[in-house]
């Protein structure tokens, strides 16, 4: 049994959600999104609360009445308050500039800059020189735009260069030592 799956969900003030066949519709101040789930659960509004249940006997029915749910949760948490990553750079020489709303250039310690173009629906802003905020109503999408911007240049594990999410820690590895004590 989902324990998250039981949790009703509230519907905030200024969020309207409308389920229709197998999709779930919800828009709210800061935009609209829709969600399509699988016929084994059954989403069901009362008022201003949305309860999620599971219909289909199959294997992965209770994974999907939690996943069900949690998406849901997230969809009107897009639509009222939003997502957003921050990365950082790290690296003498790394900086980002905006291009345009959608739209930054960074120059990473190859030998031209990078371009790079969010998809619909996500903003990147640039604070200042080593600090990128990426924002959006739809979580999945900000989560892997961010990850895309980070697979650019992962951090490196000896001097810890590269793009990391704001706090992540990277291992640390010692590198070569020197040959002390070796014969030669």
């Amino acid at each position: 049994m989902s324990r998250i799956g039981k949790k009703p969900i509230e519907i905030p003030q200024g969020v309207t959600v409308d389920i229709t066949d197998n999709n779930v519709f919800v828009k709210g101040p800061k935009g609209e999104i829709s969600f399509d789930f699988e016929k084994d659960v059954e989403v069901k509004k009362d008022g201003d609360i949305i309860n999620v249940e599971m219909v289909g006997k199959s294997k992965n029915a209770p994974a999907l009445w939690g996943l069900t749910r949690a998406m849901i949760s997230n969809l009107i948490e897009g639509v009222t308050e939003g997502f957003e990553k921050k990365l950082e750079l790290v690296g003498v020489g790394y900086r980002a500039k905006q291009v345009s709303p959608n739209e930054i250039s960074m120059t990473l310690g190859f030998s031209h800059p990078v371009e790079f173009k969010s998809p619909e629906g996500v903003e990147i802003k640039v604070e200042d020189n080593t600090h990128i905020t990426v924002l959006g109503i739809d979580k999945h999408l900000v989560g892997l735009t961010a990850a895309n911007i980070r697979k650019i240049r992962k951090p490196e594990p000896y001097k810890g260069k590269g793009i990391r999410y704001e706090g992540e820690v990277v291992r640390r590895k010692a590198g070569k030592a020197g040959k002390i004590g070796s014969g030669a």
